[in-house]
């Protein structure tokens, strides 16, 4: 523990710049995913038929390995942050389209119809009643969405991105525990600290529809 220690105080600046690097393509990934996704969950709550297509298109994605469906993009892409980026997005489509199809299904009919009755388009109807008490549920897909890209994101270095997975690589290859640990828990306490983040928020979101 205090080799460890003594390794992070030695090398700070470079584990934090590592640091940001992985937040960087998380963040992009989960913003492009959710630039994309929130459109394809209204269409599939308002059109079934075309819904379970999107929504097994989704699935495909993810259900491929991470380090194969990078590997595919690099060889569409090359080598790189861009690649990341796009890898990322791609597995955080699925809980952003599901979620957000999901809670937009499950708005009460009543205060639909009294949206309606208030002479709403359905237009207004979507993004002034519906999306916003569909919220929770969309926070709840962001926060899986971005455990997922967290955890993806540590192999970025094998398809020449960086982040901590630089680190945790290192170390596998000089065979030194404290790189790996150092690559490693910093990348466990973003997600954990990701995961809370978003479950707050998606509680407070849930309070405020109550």
């Amino acid at each position: 523990m205090t080799d460890f220690l003594a390794y992070l105080t030695k090398n700070s600046g470079t584990i934090l710049g590592m640091t940001l690097d992985h937040i960087a393509m998380v963040a992009l990934g989960l913003g492009l995913a959710l630039l994309v996704g929130v459109p394809l969950g209204m269409v599939s709550a308002r059109r079934e038929r075309l819904g379970r297509w999107i929504l097994g298109a989704a699935n495909v994605i993810q259900v491929f390995p991470s380090l194969a469906l990078l590997a595919m993009l690099m060889i569409v892409l090359g080598l790189g942050f861009k690649t990341v980026v796009v890898g990322l997005f791609l597995y955080s489509l699925l809980p952003i389209i599901r979620n957000t199809a999901v809670g937009l299904k499950q708005v009460e009919k009543g205060v639909t119809e009294a949206g309606r009755g208030l002479g709403m388009s359905p237009w207004q109807l979507l993004w002034k009643v519906q999306f916003p008490l569909s919220l929770p549920y969309l926070m709840a897909g962001i926060r899986v969405a971005a455990v997922i890209a967290i955890g993806v994101a540590t192999i970025a270095p094998l398809i020449g991105g960086g982040g901590l997975g630089k680190e945790i690589y290192a170390g596998i290859n000089f065979r030194n525990d404290i790189r790996i640990f150092a690559g490693a828990v910093p990348a466990a306490l973003l997600a954990i600290a990701a995961d809370t983040l978003f479950g707050r928020w998606e509680k407070k979101l849930n309070a405020r529809n109550a």
